[in-house]
């Protein structure tokens, strides 16, 4: 049974990726077209504009201070994210989360949790696929860094990584992926998952990676 009124969160930083957070938005916004109780929105530090990636600039419906009512949290990845890693202010925010809140990220977002320690013992994903600098000898690819970050951590090549309280997905693009994974965690059957990937036109490419998801044993995730 679905959990009535899913809430998600999804948290907007300096430089955030925009298809990382526009991606699973627009899932959860096609499936209110079903489930009207559904909820989705952009949760920062402060409510005040922010310039995303490219020179988008949105405004979060809330600020950490707050304190929605969250089902799950989100995390994009971004050239922001190097700065949000060391943002104790968000640290503090997650820390302060109900544990029956889920932890998810797209793409580097992975590495906010890897740096808190959250993804120790746990399997989880980052992009696989590196930009013109980070296949350079200046750079590194990103699922490699989240493997420096968090040497605890065993690393997934799956597109979606569901390891109990936190689910991770990989390259820019893995957040439709996460985003209809974050139905199925809210209880909604697969008919609902496969109504709004066609409602989307996006079932063929769902087809490809719906199997591609791993499951880790329900473990404890690290205290947080």
């Amino acid at each position: 049974m679905n959990k009535a009124g899913f809430r998600l969160g999804i948290y907007i930083f300096k430089d955030a990726e925009v298809i990382d957070y526009a991606a699973p938005y627009g899932v959860f916004s096609v499936a209110r077209r079903f489930d009207p109780e559904l909820d989705v929105f952009l949760v920062a530090d402060a409510h005040r504009p922010i310039a995303t990636q490219a020179g988008l600039t949105v405004l979060p419906s809330y600020s950490f201070a707050d304190r929605p009512a969250l089902d799950a949290f989100l995390i994009p990845g971004g050239l922001g994210t190097r700065q949000e890693m060391h943002n104790t202010r968000l640290h503090d925010y997650i820390a302060a989360l109900p544990p029956a809140c889920l932890l998810s990220s797209v793409c580097t977002g992975s590495w906010i949790y890897a740096r808190m320690g959250l993804l120790d013992g746990l399997p989880a994903t980052s992009r696989k696929e590196p930009d013109k600098l980070e296949a350079s000898h200046l750079g590194r690819t990103p699922i490699d860094r989240l493997a420096t970050l968090a040497p605890a951590c065993r690393i997934s090549r799956a597109r979606v990584v569901d390891a109990g309280r936190i689910v991770t997905a990989g390259g820019i693009a893995s957040g439709a992926e996460l985003g209809l994974h974050l139905l199925r965690r809210a209880g909604y059957s697969e008919a609902f998952i496969d109504d709004v990937a066609r409602v989307m036109e996006y079932q063929r490419a769902y087809e490809q990676y719906r199997e591609d998801i791993e499951y880790a044993a329900r473990v404890a995730s690290p205290a947080l």
